[in-house]
């Protein structure tokens, strides 16, 4: 079974249909790319996934749909994302950013916290010790107690990457995390991209507008334009076929 299924997915606002009967899936482990012209539909499918549009169709993820439910909900089933600008608190720590990214994992009650009472103790020091090991995990260790807000950008896209994978997901959802980054930061993500596939075997879809990254890193890839799946399957193919080609370079027919 897949990690997650998309069958048949379709988001309307009034009479705008911005995405018309796509599917796809994604399995354990796997690195799929979604890919397309800007305004394709990539960042409204994450939405529908999130839970913060009402998509039509049926999207699956190991089994459960998640069709109707809350975004709390669906992220404390163990699907996270990432964000185009990091969205993150400035004025806090890289630690406690990474820790608001642990909510859904936490275990207590208002009475007992209210009381701090040794479990919430115990508790606490559970929490950070998993923000450690992702701080490790990303070489954060040098910013965790530093302010997010006066770190360049391109660290903050990474602490934002962290504080996703920070929920402990079954899969992870990528929005253009390299957008705005230098090549060694680039670099880097591909880097850390590699050992999430490898080391903790967590799927993956990644939008991304780097074709030389989708070409090293996926293992799939499926093309969006004006809603729909114009292509789907290995990197090597996807890449090569002319419609997905005069796509990107506007010079297709639609």
């Amino acid at each position: 079974m897949a990690e997650l299924a998309i069958d048949n997915l379709t988001l309307r606002f009034g009479g705008l249909v911005v995405l018309d009967g796509v599917s796809f899936s994604v399995e354990k482990g796997e690195l799929l790319a979604l890919i397309g012209p800007n305004g394709a539909g990539k960042t409204s499918v994450f939405n529908c996934i999130s839970g913060l549009y009402p998509g039509e169709g049926n999207i699956s993820f190991r089994g459960q749909s998640l069709i109707g439910r809350k975004p709390h909900d669906i992220a404390a089933l163990g699907v996270a994302r990432t964000f185009q600008h990091g969205e993150l608190f400035p004025q806090m720590s890289v630690v406690d950013n990474l820790l608001t990214g642990r909510h859904p994992r936490i275990r207590g009650s208002v009475f007992a916290e209210m009381l701090f009472l040794p479990s919430v103790r115990a508790e606490e020091m559970r929490q950070r010790e998993a923000v450690e090991r992702i701080i490790e995990f990303v070489e954060l260790e040098r910013y965790r107690h530093t302010p997010v807000g006066g770190l360049p950008f391109g660290t903050q896209k990474i602490i934002g990457f962290a504080r996703a994978l920070a929920n402990e997901p079954a899969i992870l959802l990528l929005d253009e995390p390299s957008a705005g980054l230098n090549r060694e930061e680039r670099e880097d993500l591909a880097r850390f991209i590699l050992r999430i596939k490898h080391q903790l075997g967590i799927a993956m879809i990644w939008i991304e507008h780097d074709m030389q990254m989708v070409a090293d890193l996926a293992d799939r890839i499926h093309v969006l334009d004006y809603g729909r799946t114009l292509a789907s399957g290995p990197a090597s193919e996807v890449l090569k076929d002319e419609k997905v080609i005069a796509a990107y370079l506007g010079t297709g027919t639609h």
